[in-house]
């Protein structure tokens, strides 16, 4: 089962402007080929099917517990999208009625590379890539076959790299830049667990082939603070007290990547600190959360007060 926790795991700066169209590239992070709804769904229902858990505990604990990280990550670009399609938080939208919404107030909006990112989704994120395609369970792959599958995550996790260095590429907004930094060093974590569990179960050092594609992350300003604080060797349980058997993979005096920080790489119980998840400001004009909102704020208030 899961466990949710109302943060995000890293807290991400507010964008400098509403940017639509850097949330549309963004969601190719969420929805795309190698986007966070792939790698959720394959390691999810790999580690739901998988066979023979007890005798392959490291490989399965492993599959199991980057599945909910991989949670983790759906939920944060979901807010970087929703926050670059809202822009700066002013709180003001709040207050009052929508105004007069005859004189077309969001023309600019059909214009965007996303258009139903706002009219259908009201600034949301929705589970579809750069293009609105939807994505879907093509994506998924879980054979059975435990040296298949993790050798398909490890090219899954490399081809990630790919896709978020080229995302990065086209984004100047501190809100996708801080999404894109975090996931290539977690994802950069992902791509070598893989290859640690292909090299103890088959005797072959695939690792030798990272970083694909061969760019440090050091070079990458967003990247620095996650690998100065050790982020790059850290695997987390997400479980008080599960999973731990995958530290005989990721562990058991394994180093960090040669173009990373120097360090033993480590399996840590429970969940990073994570931040706080901003607060996007209701927009009356377009009915979120409604064109009069003022009644259920009030509603809202009086049934928070009684659950304290």
């Amino acid at each position: 089962m899961f466990l949710r926790v109302d943060k995000l795991q890293i807290e991400l700066p507010p964008p400098k402007k509403q940017d639509p169209n850097a949330a549309a590239a963004l969601q190719e992070l969420l929805g795309g080929k190698y986007g966070e709804m792939s790698t959720l769904g394959n390691y999810m229902f790999q580690s739901f099917n998988f066979r023979s858990k007890h005798k392959l505990r490291p490989f399965y604990s492993l599959v199991a517990a980057i599945t909910a990280e991989e949670l983790g990550h759906v939920e944060l670009v979901s807010n970087g999208v929703a926050m670059l399609n809202n822009g700066p938080d002013t709180g003001a939208e709040d207050a009052g009625d929508g105004g007069d919404i005859s004189d077309a107030p969001f023309a600019d909006m059909k214009d965007i590379r996303l258009a139903a990112a706002f009219l259908s989704g009201g600034g949301g994120a929705m589970p579809v890539n750069s293009n609105g395609h939807t994505w879907n369970n093509d994506m998924i792959t879980t054979t059975g076959n435990v040296v298949l599958d993790l050798l398909h995550n490890f090219h899954l996790e490399c081809g990630a790299r790919l896709h978020k260095l080229r995302v990065y590429e086209t984004l100047s907004d501190p809100t996708g830049r801080e999404v894109c930094g975090y996931l290539l060093v977690r994802g950069s974590v992902h791509a070598h667990a893989y290859a640690l569990a292909l090299k103890k179960i088959t005797g072959v050092d695939i690792e030798r082939m990272l970083p694909v594609p061969n760019i440090p992350l050091g070079n990458i300003p967003e990247c620095q603070k996650y690998l100065e604080e050790g982020s790059h060797r850290r695997l987390y349980t997400f479980s008080p007290s599960d999973y731990r058997e995958m530290s005989g993979i990721w562990g058991n005096g394994e180093q960090a990547l040669p173009d990373d920080p120097p360090g033993e790489l480590i399996v840590v119980d429970g969940m990073p600190e994570g931040g706080k998840i901003q607060q996007l400001t209701g927009v009356p004009s377009a009915f979120t959360p409604d064109y009069a909102p003022e009644e259920m704020f009030e509603i809202a208030t009086r049934l928070y007060k009684a659950s304290r």
